[in-house]
């Protein structure tokens, strides 16, 4: 592991200063890991566990990605759903000449003019009652004028899922260590996220996101819990479809789902978001690469030209979200690894 010395030190500084205090990473190619390691304890207190490679995490809007955007893949091929379905014949509570040409492909590149995000969880429960609120809101902007990432198009994607699938979102996603609502038996090794004032606890096995937790711990933006090593495996699964090798999806619908949207100013994809030297993935992917992150500190990124994914999963919500100290960390701890690769050979 000498040759990823550099990012390993790089993470055990970002724990010191309290940037968060658990982390877990694997890096690999699409044949294979080329690192795993896990990093720091569950919390900052000396006598919590450490961190380990079955380490759980709330992997918040990597959700979008992992689950949400691949069931749409999947229907797509199935043909139980295309990009061009307009939002209005799904779900019946989307009326409005404003929205009435908003499609799948607006929900999944953030164009729909849905606005980023608004607590419904205070006064709304249920789908019923988060569907009639999102579908009436006024619309921020017109539609592929601009991008705006959001979570209330992807709630809708994931409403939209579970009527053309005719199954709870919670049912159409489960991989090894990657589920919605994780079993109680997970709870020990699951690094806690916030400790939560609205809901009077500590979060631990329990989705920190308060919309997915007012939807029943299940939605399209967020749910996902899992550890580095099963959300490498799914990055795995990405690489080699790339290439057209994989089981994931066909090389023509991943092609499309990875090409970057044609809305002004916009670096989306289809659900991904693509590589820009300010973003989490540092300057050193390529700009094939694809990836996310999410608000509980979590991270995937995926570089095909490269033939390589970084996993970087951490609690940095532990114990306040209000800390942003990871930002840095993240940029330099990508631009480390693709260095300690590049110096390999």
């Amino acid at each position: 592991m000498n040759q990823f010395g550099a990012a390993a030190a790089l993470l055990e500084r970002a724990i010191a200063s309290h940037a968060f205090p658990a982390a877990s990473v694997e890096v690999g190619r699409a044949n294979g890991v080329v690192w795993r390691e896990a990093f720091g304890r569950l919390t900052y207190a000396e006598s919590s566990p450490r961190a380990a490679e079955d380490t759980i995490f709330d992997l918040a809007s990597l959700t979008k990605v992992i689950a949400t955007t691949t069931i749409v893949m999947h229907a797509v091929e199935a043909g139980t759903l295309a990009l061009t379905d307009r939002v209005v014949d799904r779900l019946g509570e989307w009326r409005g000449l404003d929205r009435e040409a908003v499609t799948i492909t607006d929900l999944l590149e953030h164009a729909s003019g849905l606005t980023a995000y608004l607590p419904f969880f205070r006064d709304h429960l249920g789908r019923v009652e988060f569907e009639r609120a999102i579908c009436a809101l006024p619309l921020e902007y017109p539609p592929r004028a601009q991008s705006i990432y959001s979570d209330l198009g992807f709630i809708l994607l994931g409403f939209i899922l579970e009527d053309v699938n005719r199954a709870p979102l919670a049912q159409q996603f489960e991989y090894a260590d990657l589920r919605f609502n994780p079993p109680r038996e997970w709870r020990e090794r699951t690094a806690p996220t916030e400790l939560d004032l609205w809901r009077g606890r500590l979060l631990q096995g329990e989705v920190h996101d308060e919309n997915t937790w007012a939807l029943g711990g299940a939605a399209g933006h967020a749910g996902l819990f899992g550890t580095a090593l099963a959300t490498g495996t799914f990055a795995r699964l990405m690489l080699s479809g790339l290439r057209g090798e994989g089981s994931l999806a066909r090389l023509e619908t991943l092609a499309r789902f990875t090409t970057k949207s044609t809305v002004p100013g916009s670096s989306r994809a289809l659900g991904w978001d693509t590589m820009l030297t300010t973003s989490s993935c540092g300057t050193r992917l390529s700009s094939r690469a694809i990836g996310h992150t999410g608000f509980t500190g979590t991270s995937l990124w995926i570089d095909p030209e490269q033939d390589l994914y970084v996993v970087l999963l951490t609690n940095r919500v532990h114990p306040a979200r209000d800390n942003d100290a990871i930002q840095p960390v993240r940029r330099a701890f990508h631009d480390a690894v693709v260095a300690a690769l590049s110096s390999n050979g």
